[in-house]
């Protein structure tokens, strides 16, 4: 079989060197989530807007007038609009074929590029680095579709909470290394050769990409490629049975009823989890007063923190069930934002209230994928990971919307993160009715032990 690497027999359907290389994907594509969406692009990129303001404190992308401290949040949601077009489409097309691989890897170098890019971001050019943040979080976007859909082909059900979990796990590990490499460079080695604040966020930035690139290789050299489960029947073609294919998906999706709830309650609040992660730098920065170097060193301990809370929620869903574990999580990412809308005050409390966040950061997360890949047609992994996908992580667009709009009318950054509970309470609601074991049968799966 010339598409399968060397030690994965055909007979075997779980190989833990497969696994332990789809990780890597998410060690290296974190980069991008940590660096550029959480840390150092929000401050950067709402600086440059700032100096591109006119007296009014307004910028006019193509004639729309954006108050330029909403301009990033803004970008956010732009590309998340554009992925709900083409990411179901993209991957109705992936499950057409054996070409996921290499659709997860042409996106994946995409985004890179687009993330070294950022190096070229300086002045008042905010519409080339909001251009470029686009591009990059769409192409981030589309390869996690991939990357996700052979979630059920390297784990057996019983597995799949545990192997998710470990693949976040991994990627908050290596997120936070390059942070950490990136924090000494601010810290030490800029001041040291003499290079200003905005050149060393540019090449944190660039590095991000780099770092992307690079560790893709591993899991393009281990995935398998298996052959698909569905094939075009005569007269269609791979270039429009992705819209035809999103068609028939959304008309059978009320076939699947507790899928659906499961995915409007997920859609809903992760949204709220995105937008904490992609605008907590920014409300650090206006709101708190936070140096640049604070926010490395606050980031980067939330990579560590979730690392090991992202394997406790792993474990904690042995215990109680996926279902279960979330549900707790999502209370504490409630109290979370209240706390920081009425009683934050300090630096000193932001760092606790981040230590707390990642706890529940990685399981919220990773057992949500991995719920999510019980309750799905087997063959259809990659569609209906898509349409997961417009709300997956650095990807939402309702919070970053309701975010920029709630600063724009009000222009306080406490209303506006306390406008994001109403995602977590949605989520509350939601779940509890969702009856994970009956989803699962519906889709034609077999029920792990403990869901």
């Amino acid at each position: 079989m010339p598409n399968q690497p060397i030690g994965f027999p055909s007979s075997h359907p779980y190989s833990r060197r497969e696994q332990v290389g789809w990780y890597f994907y998410d060690w290296a594509n974190s980069a991008f989530a940590t660096t550029v969406v959480t840390v150092f692009l929000g401050p950067y990129l709402t600086a440059v807007t700032q100096s591109a303001a006119g007296a009014d404190g307004y910028v006019y992308p193509f004639g729309v007038p954006v108050v330029a401290d909403a301009f990033f949040p803004y970008m956010v949601s732009l590309s998340v609009v554009l992925q709900v077009f083409f990411l179901p489409i993209l991957g109705a097309v992936a499950d057409y074929t054996n070409l996921k691989r290499q659709m997860m890897a042409t996106f994946a170098y995409l985004g890179a590029f687009a993330t070294m890019a950022l190096f070229f971001v300086e002045g008042d050019s905010y519409l080339w680095g909001g251009g470029l943040f686009v591009l990059a979080n769409l192409s981030f976007g589309a390869s996690i579709v991939f990357y996700n859909a052979f979630l059920p082909e390297i784990a057996a059900p019983d597995d799949r909470d545990k192997v998710s979990s470990q693949g976040w796990a991994l990627g908050y590990l290596g997120g936070g290394l390059l942070l950490l490499f990136n924090l000494l460079f601010v810290q030490f080695t800029a001041p040291a050769l003499g290079i200003s604040t905005a050149l060393a966020a540019r090449i944190c930035l660039a590095s991000a990409g780099v770092w992307w690139a690079v560790f893709t290789l591993i899991p393009l050299v281990t995935l398998r490629v298996r052959q698909p489960l569905k094939h075009l029947a005569p007269g269609e073609r791979y270039l429009t049975i992705g819209f035809q294919q999103l068609g028939r998906t959304l008309r059978e999706l009320p076939r699947f009823p507790q899928t659906l709830l499961f995915l409007v309650a997920y859609l809903l609040y992760n949204d709220g989890i995105q937008t904490v992660i992609a605008l907590a730098a920014q409300f650090g920065a206006q709101e708190l007063g936070m140096a640049q170097s604070s926010l490395v060193q606050l980031v980067l301990m939330v990579q560590f923190v979730a690392f090991l809370g992202a394997l406790a929620f792993g474990y904690l869903a042995r215990m109680t069930g996926a279902k279960q574990a979330i549900l707790i999580s999502l209370v504490i990412w409630f109290g979370v934002v209240v706390y920081a809308y009425g009683l934050l005050q300090s630096v000193g409390q932001f760092f606790v209230l981040a230590a707390v966040i990642a706890i529940v950061l990685g399981g919220s997360q990773a057992l949500s994928r991995s719920l999510f890949s019980q309750m799905i047609p087997k063959g259809r992994e990659a569609e209906y990971f898509s349409l997961y996908e417009v709300s997956e992580r650095g990807t939402s667009w309702l919070g970053p919307l309701l975010f920029g709009l709630s600063l724009q009318w009000t222009g306080s950054y406490r209303v506006a993160i306390l406008s994001v509970a109403i995602f977590f309470a949605a989520g509350l609601i939601l779940l509890p009715l969702v009856n994970v074991r009956r989803a699962i049968v519906e889709a034609g799966n077999e029920p792990p032990e403990r869901v």
